[in-house]
């Protein structure tokens, strides 16, 4: 008699061995889970951010090109003016004022391909900012879509491994409740 109790013993034990490592099995693959829903919520966030920016950034280069516009008009029209009054005088009979005029034209326009050079090189930076502007708005909505479709199957697991934890979990501590009424 006193084998059969021992055994019964030894394998109620195991029972509960068993038991206890696939509770913590259950346990590892909740914490999974929540790691992998942790992962795609920071992804989503990253997304945001990216399309944030990029929306951002797009609209800083239009207003930016608008303020280039106006610029290169005012110069243009600057140009023109100055340009008028200085023609005149060159054409004048005084020599030395119209050797001046030559040479304020000259300078004028060696200004003028300066003033436009500064400006190109801002409507290229502007440029620069909005392909990367619509570079960043693109990569964010392709992340979001992405991390929105992982996020939504990851917590589908969540709930699947939460639920498995819980029934396992209750009918651990039903057994164990048992077990101890029992004695």
């Amino acid at each position: 008699m006193l084998p059969f109790l021992l055994l019964i013993s030894f394998l109620t034990n195991a029972q509960a061995d068993k038991k206890q490592a696939e509770l913590k099995k259950l346990e590892t693959n909740l914490a999974a889970a929540k790691a992998k829903v942790a992962l795609n919520e920071r992804q989503l966030a990253k997304s945001d951010s990216l399309i944030t920016l990029g929306t951002q950034m797009i609209a800083e280069s239009k207003t930016e090109n608008k303020a280039i516009e106006t610029d290169r008009k005012n110069v243009d029209k600057n140009n023109i003016t100055k340009k008028k009054s200085l023609t005149k005088l060159s054409t004048s009979k005084d020599k030395e004022e119209a050797t001046t005029a030559r040479a304020d034209l000259k300078a004028l326009d060696l200004q003028y391909k300066s003033d436009l050079k500064a400006l190109g090189i801002r409507q290229k930076d502007v440029t620069k900012k909005m392909s990367t502007g619509n570079s960043n708005l693109t990569r964010g909505k392709a992340g979001k879509k992405s991390a929105q479709d992982a996020l939504k199957i990851s917590r589908k697991s969540l709930d699947i491994a939460q639920e498995k934890y819980d029934n396992a979990n209750v009918s651990a501590d039903n057994k164990t409740t048992k077990d101890k009424k029992k004695k």
